[in-house]
């Protein structure tokens, strides 16, 4: 018995070392791999220039610099919401970018509508819809239609025109296009009130509120990401991209009372009609003598 006992004890004992041994190798290597883990991982290394529309940014100026930094910083790990609009990006820039150039407005203006909306028809606390964010108010100045059964502002192409002719008015009064982008964000009035209280007219030498204040910074910063996706970690394939879907168009001059039974004598339903035609914001289309046209997938 005592043969035993002394036999036992030996046992645990030697399984006991061994345990000890095994956590503390296991406890090493865990310990080794979080020191290789590179600590500057997410560190985000500012681009040596910066413009905006071909107007430079004075990276030269420390605040601007830093100001820069922030977004570039911000937006470059905010995963989620930069993956998708670098993969809704491949659908909607194809619309967006011929309706600038046609009116003569820079390239770089698509990355003020991702800032404002990140390429979705979302509505702000505000009131403001669409891609481009319009207010109400500011639709009606444009001529985009909203009353009971349309709403323009979610009307991609017809919203794009009107905020080119936003950007058009604002740099026949402005004179820099960066000035334009700030004015989309606080108005025209306010930035030139800004510009009369402060004896500037440039935006990188104005005292703003945060919002106006961060708004260039951030569009340049989208821009330098969605340029440049996999410097900065955003390596998606083209085939995860989401596609430009091909149309047909049909013209309606008349009202329609039904929308959903419309949807289906097209061979399609409502969920598809509403996907692709978010402007129609009822289930019946009121036309008031105007002429429409419904998009739905060929």
């Amino acid at each position: 018995m005592k043969k035993n006992l002394k036999n036992a004890l030996y046992t645990t004992a030697v399984i006991g070392v061994a345990s000890t041994f095994i956590f503390a190798a296991s406890h090493g290597t865990n310990e080794s791999q979080a020191e290789q883990k590179d600590p500057a991982e997410h560190h985000v290394s500012l681009p040596l220039t910066a413009n905006f529309a071909g107007e430079s940014t004075p990276l030269h100026l420390i605040d601007v610099k830093e100001r820069f930094d922030r977004e570039m910083i911000i937006n470059a790990n905010l995963h989620s919401s930069t993956t998708l609009v670098i993969k809704r990006a491949e659908r909607y820039f194809p619309i967006i970018e011929p309706i600038l150039k046609k009116n003569n407005i820079p390239d770089d203006f698509k990355y003020l509508c991702v800032i404002e909306s990140t390429l979705s028809n979302v509505v702000s606390s505000a009131g403001a819809t669409g891609f481009w964010q319009f207010m109400k108010g500011t639709a009606g100045e444009y001529n985009l239609t909203v009353d009971e059964s349309v709403d323009e502002r979610y009307h991609l192409e017809k919203a794009t025109e009107a905020a080119c002719k936003y950007f058009n008015d604002a740099k026949n009064r402005f004179g820099s296009w960066t000035m334009v982008a700030a004015a989309y964000n606080r108005g025209m009035a306010g930035m030139t009130k800004a510009m009369n209280a402060q004896y500037v007219d440039n935006y990188y030498d104005l005292f703003l509120n945060q919002e106006t204040s961060r708004y260039v910074f951030r569009i340049l910063a989208m821009k330098e990401i969605m340029t440049h996706p996999e410097r900065y970690g955003y390596n998606i394939p083209k085939a995860d991209k989401y596609p430009p879907i091909p149309m047909r168009s049909i013209t309606v001059s008349n009202d329609i009372e039904d929308l959903p039974m419309f949807a289906q004598e097209q061979g399609s339903n409502y969920k598809i009609l509403k996907l692709y035609n978010p402007w129609l914001v009822n289930t019946s289309l009121k036309t008031k003598g105007k002429i429409y046209t419904i998009e739905l997938p060929r």
